[in-house]
């Protein structure tokens, strides 16, 4: 999980790409990036933290130009290193940076095809690189000295035919242009729009179009899956489908938690979405115990909000903020170790002890993950005095690991693997837990966009959309992802280098 955002415009990019990337800072806490271009001049700064801090004063004067690229990061695989921060970038040919979000998931194999073949050197771990580098190779072979759309087309078809999993880019490349693609399954979201100037029209692309709307951009419209669109230096959009068989199964989790309630994605509102995943929540508590006895609907903040309003509303109780959070701690999920996610819970959220004492509470969350964050907020709330405490889940559980760029790492570290709903509840300490039908979550993100026939749904049924995942592949990447192997990748990069390549703003 990651955000992307390319702009072209006619006066300076780098406070939009700036304010772009703060707003898309929820897909990723761990590194963020801007590289523009101005004539033929490349200007990069990157390094670890939020965007916030990776960016001054001095970084942003540097960051001259009107065409220009950003990046937030969050580790999927390996650790929290700043070699691997984005965009990355190649001189070869015509000079290309790249921002992405996603994972390939026949990265070794491409990684050896570009050594042997391409004779192309990968230096860091992330298949964002390797992603670049194929796009650079299939770019090269046009042999044009002056590129057009067509060949920035061909080179992201290209790309389609070597590259599996998932992925949204976009690229900047030098003296012609900006040109964002996806998938040919749509798993990750992107989206383009447009802002009128008196000067002309400016085009952004971005990972979600809350973006756009900070920007006072457009929106357009999402990228179809296979879809590439290219914006020359003029600001001339030209899109072409680079796919043979596309089909659109986006993530479901993007609408889960991973996407700001304000967005648009694929046509549906993830507001309206979460608002049927609370509807849908109610409908189940009614059918399980008709004669509940709960007193009071408390949202754990913030993504769950939205579904337990339209909880209540439906069961016809009281909703309450029953937990102060502290916006100054980032998203415990996307943390990169257990430790350090198990310290922060009790950093970021305060129970309201009135909103608790002698009350029957049904706590409502997003999601639950690993387990531990839901297990120290219910007991949160029995040391704020609840008499009961009552669990609801607006997903399924999460029972198998993500290879598509979320960072669910391995089955053994997930809770609701190997165990039926009466032992999660059980292992998280609630009196009651409730977790959304997998058919009633694709119901509430489908409404929207009756177009969509399938999900990406893996992390709750096992079933990955690409078709090329098995039990081996699952044990390489556990190898790679558990906390453990985390641990040990980020003792290693310990005084690693913040920046890296092109003229950079350190």
């Amino acid at each position: 999980m990651c955000g992307i955002v390319g702009i072209i415009s006619h006066e300076p990019v780098n406070q939009s790409l700036y304010d772009a990337l703060s707003v898309l800072q929820h897909r990723g806490q761990d590194a963020a990036g801007i590289v523009t271009v101005e004539g033929n001049r490349l200007n990069l700064r990157k390094g670890n933290g939020l965007v916030r801090d990776v960016f001054d004063t001095r970084h942003m004067l540097k960051l001259r130009g009107r065409l220009g690229i950003g990046h937030v990061r969050y580790p999927t695989a390996g650790c929290a290193s700043s070699a691997e921060s984005q965009p990355f970038f190649v001189n070869s040919p015509y000079g290309i940076s790249l921002a992405h979000n996603g994972n390939l998931t026949n990265c070794e194999q491409v990684t050896r095809d570009l050594f042997v073949e391409d004779l192309r050197h990968i230096n860091t771990g992330s298949d964002s690189e390797v992603l670049l580098n194929v796009f650079a190779h299939e770019l090269s072979q046009t042999g044009k000295l002056r590129l057009d759309e067509q060949d920035v087309f061909a080179a992201v078809r290209g790309v389609h035919r070597r590259c599996k999993g998932a992925y949204a880019a976009v690229a900047l490349i030098t003296g012609y242009g900006i040109v964002g693609f996806r998938d040919p399954h749509g798993i990750r979201p992107v989206v383009y729009g447009t802002r009128e100037t008196p000067r002309g029209t400016e085009v952004m692309i971005a990972s979600e179009s809350v973006a756009l709307d900070v920007a006072g951009f457009e929106l357009v419209r999402d990228l179809e899956p296979g879809e590439a669109v290219f914006v020359d230096n003029t600001g001339k959009i030209s899109t072409q489908l680079c796919a043979d068989d596309p089909q659109l199964t986006p993530c479901l989790f993007e609408f889960v938690y991973l996407a700001r309630p304000d967005s648009i994605i694929d046509n549906i509102s993830v507001y309206k979405a979460r608002l049927r995943m609370g509807e849908a929540l109610a409908e189940k508590v009614l059918r399980e115990r008709p004669d509940h006895d709960i007193d009071v609907i408390i949202p754990i903040p913030d993504t769950s909000r939205t579904s337990a309003l339209q909880m209540a509303n439906r069961l016809g109780l009281k909703y309450r903020e029953g937990f102060i959070k502290n916006r100054y701690i980032g998203r415990t999920f996307i943390m990169p170790g257990q430790i350090q996610r198990q310290k922060s819970v009790k950093q970021k959220l305060n129970a309201i002890d009135l909103e608790f004492r002698g009350k029957n509470v049904m706590l409502v969350d997003d999601s639950i993950v690993r387990g531990t964050t839901s297990q120290q907020i219910i007991q949160m709330a029995r040391e704020a005095g609840a008499r009961k405490v009552y669990f609801a889940s607006a997903a399924p559980p999460v029972r198998y690991p993500n290879v598509y760029g979320i960072d669910m790492p391995t089955a053994d570290e997930l809770i609701g693997h190997g165990r039926d709903e009466q032992q999660i509840s059980a292992e998280i300490g609630a009196d009651w837990l409730v977790f959304q039908e997998i058919g009633d979550l694709v119901e509430a993100v489908r409404y929207g966009n009756r177009r969509i026939v399938d999900f990406d749904d893996s992390v709750f049924t096992g079933h990955y959309v690409t078709g090329d995942i098995d039990q081996p592949y699952l044990d390489r990447i556990a190898a790679k992802r558990s906390d453990k192997a985390k641990a040990a990748a980020d003792g290693e990069e310990e005084g690693g280098s913040g920046d890296l390549g092109l003229h950079n703003s350190a």
